[in-house]
């Protein structure tokens, strides 16, 4: 056997993981880094290389709100497993005090209503979206520094074991999950570093922040604040069991820019799958866009402003549409903006389109309806408009 030399190149990935940070890719914006190390574990995870009984992955996710976090979970579990809804998610608001640990481990036996307490961390919960080709479960724990330190004791060991005994003695295998913890700490001063409030510093970082042109040293400065944060709340044991902390970055005009598109895409797929069955089709105009922009931009609270404004000002005028039956099955909707009434506001440009007319409108990622809508006969789906993963 003679000797190669050949040099290898570590940094390529599987097509599995190549899949992921596509799909996540397409469904985040602005946080490349959180992004990267998922994949990162996912690929290690299919190597067969993750360390044996713990978990596949321990992420602490830290950032200021809107920014992705809950969001990047849901679209780890949609992209791998096919639905976001796979995701366990504890609400820590829920588990301020010792005794409410009873609702995730269940009452231990001679407790009153020891027999009425289903644990809402159980095998059957952890393994309902299981299939013979993905086993993972995705586990959340939202505002983990709203929890008592009985929850993060309780963590300790699922962290470091990957194993939770319940109330009845029953053992929890956390062996294929992925655990996410979400926090806001140094959310405050991370916003101070972006925006302060005073001298020539003030007006050249919100330029930056607002352009979303955040240079490596403000970067380093931000994820800095979001580790010392979470180093004075947390215990050091409990820092030693994460693998990956994550400083979420804040987002910017550009960022918003592309979420604002991804969200209009969930409207016009909403649009595709009401119950009401009558399918159309919305046409925003430039300024119509600008206007939904500037009203949902807001550096403080990141994409749940843009999301409150789109509701505000496009999807409640679209459901008095639909209700007073303004707009039917087969419609192209025209949405300009009125600077005049500061509103955005509605035309009906063309009506009783069929399906592949209106499948040829709209994004490739969004599938549009199959079979008839209210107004006309079945017309057949075209083909060439599924551009979706074939795990969906």
């Amino acid at each position: 056997m003679g000797r190669l030399g050949k040099q290898l190149d570590p940094t390529q990935t599987g097509f599995e993981a190549e899949k992921l940070e596509s799909d996540l890719r397409k469904r985040i914006v602005g946080q490349d880094e959180a992004i990267r190390q998922i994949v990162n574990i996912y690929q290690t995870h299919l190597a067969g290389m993750c360390g044996v009984g713990r978990p596949i992955g321990n992420f602490l996710f830290l950032g200021p709100t809107g920014s992705g976090k809950t969001r990047m979970v849901e679209a780890a579990a949609e992209s791998l497993v096919g639905d976001a809804r796979a995701v366990v998610k504890i609400d820590c608001a829920e588990f301020q005090h010792s005794h409410e640990i009873a609702k995730l481990i269940g009452s231990p036996p001679g407790y009153l209503g020891h027999r009425e307490t289903h644990p809402l961390l159980s095998q059957d919960v952890l393994n309902q979206y299981h299939s013979e080709t993905m086993k993972l479960s995705f586990v959340l724990f939202d505002e983990i520094e709203k929890a008592s330190d009985a929850l993060w004791n309780l963590l300790l060991g699922i962290l470091d074991k990957a194993t939770l005994t319940l109330g009845d003695n029953r053992r929890v295998d956390f062996s294929r999950a992925l655990i996410f913890m979400t926090s806001n700490l140094g959310a405050g001063e991370m916003n101070s570093i972006l925006r302060p409030n005073l001298g020539f510093a003030a007006g050249e970082s919100s330029r930056r922040s607002a352009a979303g042109l955040v240079d490596e040293k403000l970067a380093e400065k931000i994820s800095r604040a979001g580790m010392e944060a979470a180093r004075r709340k947390f215990s050091p044991e409990f820092m030693n069991r994460i693998d990956k902390v994550v400083v979420f970055n804040a987002l910017g005009e550009p960022e918003l820019r592309k979420i604002l598109g991804l969200e209009l895409n969930i409207v016009q797929q909403r649009i595709f799958n009401s119950a009401a069955g009558a399918p159309f089709v919305l046409a925003l105009s430039d300024p119509a866009k600008e206007f939904l922009l500037r009203e949902g931009t807001d550096l403080k609270y990141g994409a749940r402003h843009l999301k409150r404004a789109i509701d505000r000002g496009l999807v409640h005028p679209l459901s008095n549409l639909i209700a007073t039956e303004q707009v039917r099955g087969g419609d192209l909707i025209r949405v300009d903006f009125d600077a005049t009434l500061s509103r955005l506001t509605f035309f009906k440009e063309a009506e009783d389109m069929p399906i592949h007319a209106m499948a040829q409108m709209v994004d490739t990622a969004i599938a549009p309806p199959s079979g008839s809508f209210s107004a006309g006969a079945a017309v057949e789906q075209p083909r060439a408009v599924h551009a979706r993963s074939s795990r969906r």
